[in-house]
């Protein structure tokens, strides 16, 4: 991990061209991925795939490896180089851009989805029988206790007078009220286990319908008769605004575009029928995670599912947090279209579902986009 992957094969050579542009400024800094990453807090193994060329940086990354770079040189960042890098990530963004893209994109998601729900199923186990084996204990000790007390309590009465308590009741009844601690503690973290596993479970179901969607288009009803759902889309960067726009606008629902989370939260008031929330991350004065505990603690849109756009890596520190602020999915930046489309176009699916039915929400015809 420490050391620069081979190339990744069945590379288009636009993404051959800007990862080997990216080595060569990486291997200025002459330090390990490892460390860099952890420098920036960011996955090594996420960082390790941006150099190797099988997976696409964001801008934000590149750019920054172009100042730590300047910085480690004691120079300055040229507009002509940071054109020149530029071309070549929009090159390699246009080449990755398909179906296959977007399919081996939401396999990885799939596939980290899966990997947590069996990491906290095998946690819930292990949890089921340490708590298990603190009830039998304390069952035993309750028993032991009982015929203690009540060996106690006949020497009372033979003696005709009150003695002190014993020791060794004592002593047990300190030892079943720690075992008791422990059992609750234990019962938190099983059901903390198994929540995560169905949130997990949940994601896996999710993520195998947008492949579907990927692989076989559908059309959504149109209106009339169907009345479509909007998709709020949040991010501070007007550009991105345009591009998601214009990938969007083929399903043919109104789009309800602002730049703050703050004018999000209005938008929410203003506005209802909302199938999905695209929302950046990285946003100044109120980011995604803050806007989106705002949002879960309205009831009027508790249950909208909120899609985290994403130019930081989708690794588990950041996706941990991003579950706990309330998003259901992710996807980075740069966005591939075809899985945002397909991401939208299942959740807008969804909700048509849960709001006249299975049979009348969704349609089989093949879609043109």
């Amino acid at each position: 991990m420490g050391e620069l992957r081979p190339l990744g094969e069945d590379l288009t050579q636009e993404s051959r061209a800007l990862a080997q542009a990216l080595r060569e400024l990486f291997e200025g800094l002459d330090v390990s991925v490892r460390r860099y990453a952890a420098r920036h807090r960011r996955d090594p193994g996420t960082f390790s795939r941006y150099l190797n060329g099988t997976r696409l940086p964001p801008w934000e990354v590149i750019m920054g490896i172009m100042t730590d770079l300047a910085e480690h040189r004691g120079t300055t960042v040229t507009p002509e180089a940071i054109e020149f890098i530029r071309g070549l990530h929009g090159s390699a963004f246009d080449s990755s851009s398909s179906p296959k893209h977007a399919v081996e994109i939401i396999e990885q998601q799939l596939a980290d989805a899966d990997h947590v729900s069996r990491r906290s199923s095998v946690r819930g186990d292990i949890l089921g029988d340490a708590l298990l084996e603190r009830q039998n204990r304390i069952a035993n000790l309750e028993v032991r206790l009982s015929q203690m007390e009540a060996a106690l309590t006949a020497e009372r009465e033979r003696a005709g007078q009150l003695a002190a308590a014993h020791p060794d009741v004592s002593e047990l009844r300190g030892e079943r009220d720690v075992l008791r601690q422990e059992v609750t503690r234990l019962g938190n973290e099983l059901q903390a286990a198994h929540e995560q596993r169905d949130a997990a479970e949940a994601r896996c179901d999710l993520l195998e319908r947008q492949l579907a969607a990927v692989e076989h288009p559908v059309a959504l009803p149109a209106a009339p008769p169907l009345r479509m759902p909007k998709v709020l889309v949040v991010d501070d960067q007007p550009d991105n605004l345009l591009a998601m726009t214009a990938v969007l606008e083929t399903l043919g629902q109104e789009l309800v575009t602002v730049s703050s989370g703050r004018d999000a939260l209005k938008a929410l008031l203003h506005h209802d029928d909302f199938a999905v929330i695209i929302m950046d991350v990285q946003m100044p004065e109120m980011d995604g995670y803050e806007t989106a505990a705002h949002i879960k603690r309205r009831p009027r849109n508790r249950d909208v599912p909120i899609i985290f756009l994403t130019a930081m890596g989708v690794d588990p520190e950041h996706t941990a947090r991003g579950y706990a602020a309330g998003a259901v999915d992710y996807i980075s930046k740069p966005f591939d279209p075809w899985a945002l489309r397909a991401k939208v176009a299942v959740f807008t699916e969804i909700h048509l579902e849960r709001r006249i039915g299975p049979s009348e929400g969704t349609a089989s015809r093949p879609s043109s986009t």
